[in-house]
Parts: C-alpha cells; structure tokens; sequence
C-alpha cells in the first residue's frame, strides 16, 4: 500500500511517502523556526497561514523525491490532533479533498501515536511489547504498549511536560528560540554539580512526573545569580543549563527503570523531541542496560513532527481496514487511549 503522509500539527509543515512493501520512499520538512522566533513562540494564526503556503510546493517535491504519480496513491494519512486547530485543518482539508479527488481512502492519524510508532522506521524496529516514553512538547507519558492501539497509561505529567520545562527554562536565561534544543547545546558546555537541583516526585512512588517545581527552583537560582545585565555571567548560565538538563534526564530515568520493573518488560522506546536529547539517551542506555533492557529510538530527523511517522502509522490502520468518512477530522485534545486497536504491523 502506498500512503501519503501531511503533518501539520503545529509549527513543522512535513510530507512523506510510505510503501507497505519498499518502506519510506520520501520525505520532506519545512520547520517555521525563523517565523516565531520573533514572538518567542509558536504564533497559531501565522502557524496555519505557513502550512497554506508551503503544503503544495512540498507536495510536489515529496512526488517528485518518490518517483512516483499522485494517482499511484492507496490512501493518504494526515494529523488529526492533539494539535493546534487552524493548523490541524489545513493538513486536514487538504488530505480530504485530495482523497475525494482520487477517490481513496483518507485516515485521520493521532500525532503521539505517529511519534511513538517512529522508531518502526528504523532498520532494527523494537517488537512488541515495549513501553513507551513520549517526551513532546506538552506531552510526558510512560505508556505500556501491547499492539498498535493497544495502549496503557502508566503515568503522566501533572503539569508542565520535559519539553515545556526546557522551553520555559531557556526563555528566562534569555536564550533563542526554540529553547530547548539551545539550552540542551548549553549543558554541554556547563558543570552539572555546580548547583543542586530537586528531582521531583522520585521520593514518592509511582510514575507521574511534575516539573513546575523544577522550573520554579531554576528561576529562585536565576535571580539569585542576577549580575549588572540581569542575567548571570555566561559561566554560570552553561552551569545551570547543565544542572537543570541533569535534573530533568535523571527523572525522566528513574521513572522509566520503575515502568521497566512494573511491567516486567525488556524493550524501551522513547519517542519526541526530548527523545532526540543526546544525554537523556545515554543516561537511559547505561542505567536500562544492567536490567537487561534494550532502549530504541528513531533517528533525530524523526524525533520532531514529520510526515514520515504520519504516513507510516496510517499505512498501519489503512491496511487494517480503517477509514474516515467524508469529512476533515481535527481534535485538539485527544487521549491516547481512546485510540482503537489493530492486530498487525506491516
């Protein structure tokens, strides 16, 4: 089956083209990094007009990568959420009247679904069962997956997510935008034990996270660092962004070895973009490897929105006989769990 893939979530415009039988075939990304930079965040209404004007130049070029005609399509898979909804709509509208016009199937695909089925596009994919560790944007979930669709909530963040956390952290040390990729390239630089940081809620048992505490306690340590400019000295910037990132990566850890030990299962995804966060893989690889458990994830190009993760958990459903009907599907907020099972990977 050859499928179309458009996401449009939110500030990244990707389309790719997956086949059942040859694998991805295609992909193509244009990121709106540069056009919210200047607000500091993602603007939703300058969102959607981007997605407008770059979705059909992208098309065309995801054909053209491909080799292959728009008619040879068996379905088409787009974002239906989580999502911001101008932005949902523009991918959705566009998949549903081009699934009108070739009269074929078109599959509303759940965007942390796509994320967590990434690392199935990689040479060495993980079986199942495993659980899942979605770290994206205001998502941090350990899940237990059984099948696709087949979904456990094991725990959850309570407030702000990991990404919202190092997002946040970066806007009050004054740093650019996207924060979080930023303030990662910092800690590299800096002395994690420099300062002390709380790892919240390992003291207590269970696998929900929260790190408003963390951010709060960032910023005491900020303000009392404040020199003549208003930020610390550069030196102690890279300090914090290191003892911040530490702080989040090892409670993201702990959290993930008790899921292990719950669940008594030996395979870890992480997917997202913190999955991307060199130092958080690492970190997961030595602490899982001494309980013989085995850490996947995709590559870095695959770990923020794309359309090939779209196009690949749509070809999953598509083939398993799901379709929506002749309408743009588009919801916000939508829980993982709600999600319908299917049996088979292709």
């Amino acid at each position: 089956m050859l499928v179309l893939g458009i996401e449009t979530s939110c500030d990244e415009t990707g389309v790719a083209i997956y086949d059942s039988e040859r694998g991805l075939l295609a992909h193509t990304l244009y990121s709106q990094v540069k056009l919210h930079a200047e607000y500091g965040g993602v603007v939703p209404e300058l969102a959607s007009r981007d997605h407008v004007r770059k979705i059909l130049p992208l098309l065309d070029d995801v054909f053209t990568q491909a080799g292959v005609n728009k008619k040879q399509l068996d379905g088409i898979a787009y974002t239906a959420g989580p999502g911001l909804l101008g932005a949902l709509m523009v991918g959705g509208s566009m998949a549903t009247a081009f699934g009108f016009a070739l009269d074929i199937p078109v599959i509303g695909v759940h965007h942390m679904e796509a994320h967590l089925l990434a690392p199935m596009l990689e040479e060495k994919p993980p079986e199942f069962p495993f659980v899942a560790l979605l770290v994206s944007g205001g998502h941090t979930q350990l899940v237990s997956v059984a099948a696709i669709g087949e979904y456990e909530l094991l725990g959850e963040s309570l407030d702000d997510a990991a990404g919202e956390a190092f997002d946040k952290t970066a806007k009050m040390l004054d740093l650019d935008y996207p924060g979080g990729p930023v303030l990662a390239a910092m800690a590299d630089q800096g002395e994690i034990d420099r300062f002390s940081f709380p790892r919240p809620m390992t003291d207590r048992p269970g696998l929900d996270f929260s790190f408003s505490g963390l951010k709060t306690h960032t910023r005491n340590l900020i303000e009392k660092h404040r020199g003549e400019s208003l930020l610390p000295d550069d030196l102690t910037v890279r300090d914090i962004c290191a003892g911040f990132q530490e702080a989040v990566v090892d409670t993201l850890v702990i959290k993930c070895r008790r899921a292990m030990r719950q669940t008594e299962l030996k395979r870890l995804v992480i997917a997202g973009g913190v999955s991307a966060n060199t130092r958080l893989r690492y970190k997961l690889e030595v602490a899982l490897e001494k309980e013989g458990v085995e850490v996947f994830y995709a590559r870095h190009e695959f770990c923020t929105d794309n359309g090939a993760m779209v196009a690949f958990a749509g070809c999953q459903r598509l083939l398993a006989g799901e379709r929506n009907p002749l309408l743009i599907s588009a919801t916000p907020r939508w829980p993982l769990d709600q999600l319908s099972s299917i049996n088979s990977v292709s």
